[in-house]
């Protein structure tokens, strides 16, 4: 779903990128499928109608190996790039090869948004912002209470779950295939849940104590690449209160379709991505940005 107008760059590029106009950039390995330039630019657009020095700005994508990361961060910096986006794989691995990182992203272990200092780069995670936010906007609920069930083990999860310890869930299950990087989270967790009840299990057989009316969260790639592939049936679980699937393409993954066919409201990651992207671009600018032509814009780009 690349648009003409947003070629994907490479790390050969950078040593005479120009300085002017100021840029931002996602980096990851893929990132051709990437929407978020699409937001940014409308959202550039909106912004520069009261503040014209933002319709010089552009937002990139750059395609980075893991094993080019290390020498790339500084050629950003010295061409003068405002902010940075990161995506896979480099989520986790970008935290070792920053200046510093804000305290919940070194919590989560992972951060999604660079922000240019004087001598380098700041980390921060705005991936768990949105989804507060997408929750709220979709959903209409909150994570501080609620009994939540999260599906995976990786980065998203690790980040999600830290964020469900800090807004005071009243438990946290999480469910993942493989029992080496479940007991490794849940492990990172321990010392993190401040008296929240944490436990994990097994997608392959989930427990009958699970709790019911819970907020189901799906961090896992199951749907994104197979619409059939599911990472749980909804049926083996006490009926959950609503769920939701980070996976935005496709609109409607196998999880959601079950949980449509079950009644149970449902939503997917479209707002999670234009919220993280909105509050990445507040810190880049400092300004109030217009997440409604953010939405307007990646509806637009996905039909």
């Amino acid at each position: 779903m690349q648009a003409p107008h947003h070629p994907v760059h490479t790390f050969a590029e950078l040593a005479d990128w120009p300085i002017d106009p100021p840029s931002l950039a996602v980096i990851g390995q893929p990132v051709a499928h990437s929407l978020s330039p699409v937001i940014h630019h409308a959202a550039l657009a909106a912004l520069a109608v009261n503040e014209p020095r933002y319709a010089a700005w552009r937002y990139h994508k750059f395609e980075l190996a893991p094993d080019e990361l290390a020498a790339a961060l500084p050629l950003f910096h010295a061409r003068g790039f405002a902010g940075l986006n990161v995506t896979v794989p480099h989520k986790e691995a970008i935290l070792d090869h920053v200046e510093s990182a804000d305290p919940f992203a070194r919590a989560a272990g992972a951060a999604n948004t660079l922000v240019r200092t004087p001598t380098g780069w700041r980390a921060f995670n705005t991936d768990c912002t949105g989804l507060v936010d997408a929750l709220r906007a979709d959903l209409g609920v909150a994570l501080a209470g609620a009994h939540v069930i999260l599906l995976g083990a990786g980065g998203a999860a690790r980040a999600t779950a830290v964020q469900c310890l800090r807004d005071k869930v009243a438990s946290l299950a999480i469910g993942n295939r493989g029992e080496e990087r479940l007991h490794a989270l849940l492990d990172h967790l321990q010392p993190l849940a401040g008296g929240v009840p944490v436990r994990g299990f097994s997608l392959a057989q989930p427990p009958a104590d699970l709790p019911a009316d819970a907020l189901l969260i799906n961090s896992t790639s199951a749907g994104l690449k197979d619409a059939t592939t599911s990472p749980l049936d909804l049926t083996k679980l006490p009926r959950p209160a609503q769920v939701y699937d980070m996976i935005y393409n496709p609109p409607q993954t196998a999880l959601l379709r079950q949980a449509a066919e079950l009644g149970i409201p449902h939503a997917n990651g479209l707002s999670m991505l234009v919220h993280q992207g909105a509050h990445a671009l507040a810190k880049w600018t400092s300004a109030t940005v217009p997440t409604d032509v953010m939405d307007r814009a990646l509806r637009e780009a996905l039909r």
